[in-house]
Order: C-alpha cells, then sequence, then structure tokens
C-alpha cells in the first residue's frame, strides 16, 4: 500500500521546512505529501522534493483543524493516511513502520513524538542527536517495538497518526461541527472506538516535535475551547479538555460542572501573556 503524508499549517514555514526535510532524508518515501494552508498571512511554499508535493489553500479565519484535516484527506491518493502536525520532523523509519502496521492492522496507530528544545532542530541537524536530546511525552507512554492496544479512547492524539483511506472515510473523517481549536481530535478517537476501530500505540520510529511557544491553558483559543467543549458534551455526555477547562474555572472565567459550562468574562490580555510558558 501507498503512504500519503498529511499536514495542515498557518504561518510556521520554519516548521513547515524542517518537517518536508525529515521527509527528503526518510527511509521510504512517501507516494506524496499534500499541505493544507489555513490561511496564512504569507502563503507557504515547498522547495522541489523527490515525491509529489501538492498545496491546497483554505480562505479561512482562525485554526479549522478539523476542515483542514478533511481537505487534506480528500486531496490523498495513497491507500494510508500519514497525518502529520506541522511542527513535528518524522524519523527516517516513520512511514515504513506505519505502513507495515496499516498493511495488516485496519486501526487508528499513533505514533510516539520526541519533544525538543528551543534550538535543536537546525538545518544541519542529525537524527541520533535529535534523539539524544529530546524527551518523551510524560503521560502517554508507548512500547519500546510493536503495538499496544489503548482503551482510553481520550488518549488519541492528532500530532502523528496513520489510517487506512477507506476507513477515514468510512468514520466520516474528523466532524466539521468542531470549528477552530479544540476536543477534535479526542471526538474523533470517540468515534473510532464506538466503531469497534482499535486505537494502537506503535513502538519505534516516531517523529520529533519541534520547539514553538506554548500557552497553558491555550487562552488564546479560549472561546474556541468553549464552544467545542459544548458540543462535545452535547454529543457524547462528558467533557473533553477537563485539565484547561478547570484552569478557566478557578481564574473565574467559567463557570462548569458535570452539566454545563457557562461562560463568564474573557481572559484578558495580561492573562493571556501571563500563559506563556516554556
Amino acid at each position: 500500500m501507498s503512504t500519503s503524508v498529511l499536514t495542515i499549517v498557518r504561518n510556521r514555514a520554519g516548521h513547515l521546512a524542517q518537517l518536508v526535510e525529515g521527509l527528503r532524508r526518510s527511509d521510504t518515501a512517501p507516494r506524496e505529501l499534500i499541505v493544507v494552508d489555513m490561511g496564512s498571512t504569507v502563503p507557504v511554499s515547498v522547495e522541489e522534493t523527490p515525491f509529489p508535493c501538492r498545496i491546497e489553500r483554505l480562505d479561512c479565519e482562525g485554526l479549522p483543524l478539523a476542515a483542514a484535516r478533511n481537505a487534506a484527506a480528500r486531496a490523498a491518493k495513497g491507500d494510508t493516511l500519514l497525518f502529520l502536525d506541522v511542527d513535528c520532523i518524522p524519523m527516517r523509519g516513520l512511514i515504513a513502520a506505519m505502513k507495515d502496521v496499516l498493511d495488516s492492522e485496519d486501526g487508528l496507530v499513533c505514533a510516539q513524538v520526541r519533544y525538543l528544545g528551543q534550538d535543536d532542530a537546525r538545518s544541519d541537524w542529525g537524527e541520533a542527536d535529535l534523539l539524544a536530546r529530546s524527551s518523551g511525552h510524560p503521560e502517554r507512554r508507548f512500547p519500546a517495538s510493536g503495538l499496544r492496544r489503548v482503551e482510553n479512547a481520550g488518549l488519541f492524539w492528532s500530532l502523528v497518526f496513520g489510517i487506512r483511506r477507506e476507513r477515514y472515510a468510512g468514520l466520516g473523517g474528523f466532524d466539521e461541527a468542531f470549528t477552530g481549536y479544540g476536543a477534535e481530535d479526542t471526538d474523533f478517537g470517540f468515534r473510532a472506538k464506538a466503531a469497534h476501530v482499535p486505537l494502537l500505540f506503535m513502538g519505534g520510529p516516531g517523529a520529533f516535535h519541534q520547539h514553538h511557544d506554548v500557552f497553558e491553558p491555550p487562552l488564546r483559543h479560549f472561546n474556541d475551547i468553549l464552544r467545542n467543549a459544548r458540543t462535545f458534551h452535547d454529543k457524547w455526555g462528558t467533557w473533553p479538555m477537563e485539565g484547561w477547562l478547570s484552569a478557566f474555572a478557578q481564574s473565574g472565567l467559567v463557570e462548569w460542572d458535570d452539566r454545563s459550562l457557562i461562560k463568564l468574562r474573557d481572559p484578558t490580555r495580561k492573562e493571556i501573556a501571563d500563559a506563556l510558558v516554556d
């Protein structure tokens, strides 16, 4: 089976260039790279690659993550889809490892991500050096090799995942009722589980996560998160993003309980700035 690599981007041309560099170094080339540009201030471009590359542009505001991933999938021609967030650099063996799993497993497959510091990924980086400098996620544990089935659908993450194209279509892609940022990936994991599609954590090759500013909680997306949290609760009867909602409540931004989420006020510019963490 052939593999299409899909990524979505808004104003992160530097990160995209490193993702493409990782694909150039891959032991197995993708059938194609599909890039969906979510209204970047300066439209992104990709230098010549040894594999086909197609850029789709969405005329949009904000971060329509669900719609952008679906647009990428519609444009893809590969039998399997490998989604990479634009801040991820794929390891050399990722495409081959994901293809091998999806050849035999009709599942939703997450690969491990290792996190880099601010100055770790440069044009002269080597994979061994990045492995030595990077660290794993503190909560999402992956096997050293092979696969582990994960029953908690809430642990699905969209940073690096693979799925058969026909299965993605059968699930209906990401639900575009989720607009902007937040919960669209958790919903996708829940719908996969409801359709009896196993969530699998894959050991071995994954990706490196490039450093960028992080807001904790992500107050820049405050209203998106509230809207999408309510959409998720209406659909599943439980709340997603509980850590963020709890932080909003503790800051007096919302009233939140098992049944309702009420906005009290927007965060101030200072509160948003203070949420920036390294």
